[in-house]
C-alpha cells in the first residue's frame, strides 16, 4: 500500500526550518545533526521537503495506526540526499480525521 493522496502530500515550512533543521528545537536537534551531515539546510528547507515527498511517493507504506486525530503512516526506506547518499529514514505521515490530504508528522533515521 502507498500513501493515499501522496499527490497532495503537506509538508510545512515550519515543520523542516522549526524542527527537522533546528538544532536549537529540544527534539528536532538531533534530527537536525542528521539531515544537515547529508547536504540539507534550512535556507533551503524546500530541498528537504521535496525528498520526504519523493521518498513517500517511491516507498510502501511500512505500517499504519489510527485514532481520534485521524490514521498516521510510517514508510521506511532510502532518501535521496543533496550529496548523493541515500540513507534510510522513516517518514511518518497522518491524514487528520475528515481531511484526505497527507502532512508530515517527523522523520529520522533508521
Amino acid at each position: 500500500m502507498n500513501l493515499p493522496n501522496a499527490a497532495k502530500a503537506l509538508v510545512e515550512h515550519r515543520k523542516i526550518a522549526d524542527y527537522l533543521l533546528a538544532f536549537d528545537h529540544p527534539e528536532g536537534a538531533g534530527k537536525a545533526g542528521f539531515f544537515t551531515h547529508f547536504g540539507f539546510t534550512a535556507v533551503h528547507w524546500q530541498v528537504l521537503a521535496a525528498a520526504l515527498v519523493a521518498h513517500a511517493a517511491r516507498h510502501p507504506v511500512s505500517s499504519k495506526s489510527e485514532s481520534n486525530y485521524g490514521v498516521k503512516f510510517r514508510i521506511d526506506g532510502p532518501m535521496l540526499c543533496p550529496d548523493g547518499r541515500s540513507p534510510s529514514i522513516r517518514a511518518v505521515w497522518i491524514i487528520d480525521a475528515g481531511a484526505d490530504m497527507p502532512r508530515l508528522v517527523t522523520a529520522h533515521p533508521l
